[in-house]
């Protein structure tokens, strides 16, 4: 029996996928669930599994966009699996005689050169000798091959003037998943009211919690305690403070939401992938660092879904991983607003008059000016560091064991 394996639907609004690795080749005996391929959606990529066992026959190459219902490879079920790699026999291979060997060509008497030939003029011998350059390795368009001060002018290199370097060039297909996340981006760039406000936080209060608590927390839990539960759950405080953040445009109406869906921009071996923490405002400091662990495990092993990738109210960005000191992130339309965290570098400030080191943090909120004013954004900001700056008190309620659940 021979199946049609067609291109299942990778989610909705998703109407075709590119092919991005065939991971079998035609003819191939593969097993039920076997991964087969994986495909490019413009919101992630997906694993292919063979519906059942057989023998494969690709109907699609690497990089052909098919749409969703259509036939990319061929199962002939009724094949039995090869029970093992039969011995190849080596062919011996008759060698062929020698070609008789050609004689080498009589060298040409070489052209006598006229008298002039190669000679530099006084003017021309002073620029080639500053420069390093012999005479004789310059065409000379003067009288008998004479080399003039125009031939050694030019025959000297100017700056930014390729000189024997490698200048290679290559091409590759962006895959659609990355085709899509630039659409997106000059779609937000061209579509919202874009401005960015910063601010610096002092990390001191975080750090000193995570020194004092992290190994505890990590025996408990499982999953260490990072600076992302701090942040997230700084946002959805500040979010509720300041719910027009929380908000995006649909046409002529602004829709606004009760919940906290928080997208985590993490990076992945496709690019750039931006999975949900759902309801983030009924979680704790486990809950978050549970469900960041899990979907970055998720994205970097390229198992995560579109569905996972969904809906997100509000985006955190992470660039001080890479160690970005101060970024503009771009919003994540439909949403209207994005923070961006960055690197921590030990810096001096002022505090009760007094110089004193601390670790230091400058985050970016960017935000749609069309449905946010500069006082919510600000506000909204400011939310954001009085919370990471005095958590025991905004995030814990005073009962720092209790909120990490120890």
């Amino acid at each position: 029996m021979i199946l049609e394996m067609k291109v299942p639907s990778p989610g909705e609004s998703i109407t075709e996928v590119e092919i991005a690795t065939w991971l079998v080749q035609d003819g191939d005996y593969v097993e039920k669930d076997q991964a087969i391929a994986e495909v490019d959606s413009d919101k992630a990529t997906l694993e292919l599994p063979a519906e059942e066992s057989g023998t494969i026959t690709l109907k699609a190459e690497e990089g052909d966009a098919v749409a969703v219902g259509e036939v990319v490879c061929l199962i002939d079920t009724s094949a039995t699996k090869p029970e093992g790699d039969a011995p190849v026999k080596e062919d011996k291979k008759e060698e062929a005689p020698a070609a008789p060997k050609a004689e080498a060509p009589k060298a040409a008497p070489a052209e006598q050169k006229t008298y002039a030939s190669g000679t530099a003029s006084p003017a021309a011998k002073k620029i080639l000798a500053e420069k390093g350059i012999e005479a004789s390795s310059v065409s000379g368009t003067g009288k008998d091959g004479r080399v003039t001060k125009e031939d050694a002018v030019k025959a000297v290199p100017s700056m930014g003037t390729p000189s024997g370097g490698n200048r290679g060039t290559s091409r590759s297909k962006m895959s659609m998943l990355r085709r899509k996340v630039a659409e997106r981006l000059v779609e937000a760039k061209n579509t919202t009211a874009m401005l960015t406000t910063f601010n610096e936080v002092n990390m001191t209060p975080i750090f000193e919690l995570r020194n004092e608590y992290k190994e505890a927390f990590k025996t408990k839990h499982g999953v260490g305690l990072g600076f992302m539960s701090f942040f997230t759950l700084a946002v959805v405080r500040a979010l509720e403070l300041y719910p027009a953040v929380n908000s995006m445009i649909d046409e002529k109406e602004m829709v606004s939401y009760d919940f906290c869906d928080i997208s985590i921009a993490v990076s992945g071996p496709k690019g750039l992938m931006v999975p949900v923490i759902r309801n983030a405002e009924n979680l704790s400091f486990r809950g978050v660092e549970s469900e960041v662990k899990r979907l970055a495990l998720r994205a970097r092993d390229g198992q995560i879904t579109v569905d996972e990738m969904t809906g997100g109210t509000f985006t955190i960005t992470n660039g001080g991983v890479f160690g970005s000191m101060l970024s503009t992130p771009i919003i994540n339309p439909p949403q209207s607003g994005i923070l961006g965290m960055h690197n921590i570098i030990e810096r001096p400030i002022a505090v009760n008059g007094n110089v004193e080191i601390h670790p230091m943090m400058y985050v970016a909120l960017s935000y749609d000016h069309r449905i946010i004013d500069g006082k919510e954004s600000v506000g909204f900001l400011v939310a954001v560091k009085e919370a990471l700056e005095n958590p025991v008190e905004l995030l814990m309620n005073n009962d720092i064991k209790k909120a990490l659940e120890l």
